[in-house]
C-alpha cells in the first residue's frame, strides 16, 4: 500500500514555473512507474508524464520540452518541473504509482496559468 501526496501547485503566470511534488508513504526504490496526469475542467483526465524505475522519462506531446519529470528515491519524492507554462496547463495535477500492476492516486493539486 502506498499514499502519495502532491504539493507544489499554485497560480502562475503564463511563461512561467512551478515544480509539483509527489511524496510517498513509503520507499519508491521498487516502485516500477510514477508519473502525473491532468485534469482540466470539464476534460476527462490525461497522462502527462511518467518515469521508470530505471529512471527513463516519458511525456505527453502536449508538454514535450516544457515539463520535466524526476524521481529522488532517497527523499521518497517524485517532481515535476513545469516550464513555459500555458493557459491550457491549467488543471488538477494528479500523482500516481504503478507497482506490479497495481495504481495508486494521489488526491491532486491544483494549477492555475493565467494573467
Amino acid at each position: 500500500q502506498v499514499q502519495l501526496v502532491e504539493s507544489g501547485g499554485g497560480l502562475v503566470q503564463p511563461g512561467g514555473s512551478l515544480r509539483l511534488s509527489c511524496a510517498a508513504s513509503r520507499s519508491i526504490f521498487s516502485i516500477n512507474v510514477m508519473g502525473w496526469y491532468r485534469q482540466a475542467a470539464g476534460k476527462e483526465r490525461e497522462w502527462v508524464a511518467m518515469v521508470t524505475r530505471s529512471e527513463n522519462g516519458y511525456y505527453a506531446d502536449s508538454v514535450k520540452g516544457r515539463f520535466t519529470i524526476y524521481r529522488e528515491n532517497a527523499k521518497d519524492t517524485v517532481y515535476l518541473q513545469m516550464n513555459s507554462l500555458k493557459p491550457e496547463d491549467t488543471a488538477v495535477y494528479y500523482c500516481y504509482a504503478n507497482q506490479n500492476g497495481m495504481e495508486y492516486w494521489g488526491r491532486g493539486t491544483l494549477v492555475t496559468v493565467s494573467s
